[in-house]
């Protein structure tokens, strides 16, 4: 009888961490962000919040329209990313936040979970679209990753749209670090990037993750990284793994946040390999990285998940996320402040 009761516990508690899908997977879906970080009620006023919510629906629209018409995942998180890099709402592509030089550093990757294929640029400064140069990182060439001059060299060749520096320029942006590099005249901003303590600064980084009527999963990040960063300092967004991942046995990750903690935590990689090897559901999964060990370490963010069901999750430590879902036959739901 003991050696039952044993057995049967241990039944228990591994059904209890089986994935479970408590609707039927559907056709396909879509989940997207738009950064994390200290965004909350009161911090914009009604247009703003309207812009926001606005550009988070259009992104996701388009998004749904490629995968309705029997698009692939991969196409998909690299337009709905493009939509959003395209914005001075986001800190990517347009609205790129400025290095400590003055400058605008890009940083994107996408990953393939069929295959698991991916491509990652860092430190380019003139490509309009960073998440096209990873795709064709890629696609077009037996690399992973490519940085800096040799990224753009590597665009030229492949075609990709080139702009002007200026074109990343934009007001909020520039006063953002004017405010910082103040801060450290006064020694009021630790020289050493102590965001953490300053209420202007919020992740605005942007990401898309899909699932497509294959049931091919896919994942893309662009970022302008941190507000008055340097010394070449690239984040977690190009490193696989850390804030980008998608394997079609688990699911697909895009992460937002402080990225050393990301880096140093494997994010995206470690949530999957909860699925698989714990076999904790995608919300377990995501909320045991994010919402405890991120949390012990004091490292803010959140991240965008979907599984090999079409289950979504959008985790956050942070004080809100720019965040949406849209699932196949249903509406698009878009957030910002923590519920």
């Amino acid at each position: 009888m003991k050696k039952w009761k044993i057995s049967l516990l241990a039944i228990i508690v591994i059904s209890s961490c089986q994935p479970q899908t408590k609707t039927p997977r559907p056709e396909f879906a879509l989940a997207i962000h738009g950064g994390a970080g200290s965004i909350k009620p009161g911090q914009f006023s009604p247009v703003e919040e309207k812009e926001f919510a606005d550009k988070l629906e259009e992104a996701l629209k388009v998004g749904y329209k490629i995968l309705e018409n029997g698009g692939t995942s991969l196409e998909c998180v690299e337009k709905v990313v493009n939509v959003l890099e395209d914005s001075p709402l986001f800190n990517a592509g347009k609205g790129a936040v400025f290095t400590n030089a003055g400058t605008n550093e890009l940083d994107a990757a996408i990953m393939d979970g069929k295959t698991l294929n991916a491509g990652t640029v860092a430190g380019i400064k003139r490509v309009k679209n960073p998440i096209t140069l990873a795709r064709l990182v890629m696609m077009e060439s037996p690399h992973v990753m490519m940085i800096g001059d040799g990224a753009e060299k590597f665009g030229e060749m492949n075609r990709v749209e080139f702009v002007d520096p200026e074109y990343f320029y934009t007001e909020r942006r520039w006063e953002s670090l004017q405010k910082i590099l103040e801060r450290e005249k006064l020694s009021l901003l630790d020289n050493d990037n102590d965001y953490d303590n300053d209420n202007d600064y919020k992740f605005g980084t942007v990401g898309c993750v899909a699932l497509d009527k294959d049931g091919n999963l896919a994942a893309a990040t662009s970022t302008g990284g941190m507000t008055n960063k340097r010394w070449g300092r690239v984040g977690d967004v190009p490193i696989i793994g850390a804030g980008t991942y998608a394997d079609n046995n688990t699911c697909a990750i895009s992460a937002t946040g402080h990225g050393e903690y990301f880096i140093r935590n494997v994010v995206a990689y470690q949530i999957s390999s909860l699925i698989e090897h714990a076999r904790l559901s995608l919300e377990a999964a995501a909320d045991s990285v994010v919402m405890r060990k991120l949390v012990k370490q004091n490292g803010s963010g959140g991240v965008i998940a979907i599984d090999k069901f079409g289950n979504i999750s959008m985790p956050f430590n942070s004080e809100g996320m720019f965040r949406g879902s849209f699932k196949a036959g249903e509406e698009p739901v878009v957030a910002m402040f923590a519920n």
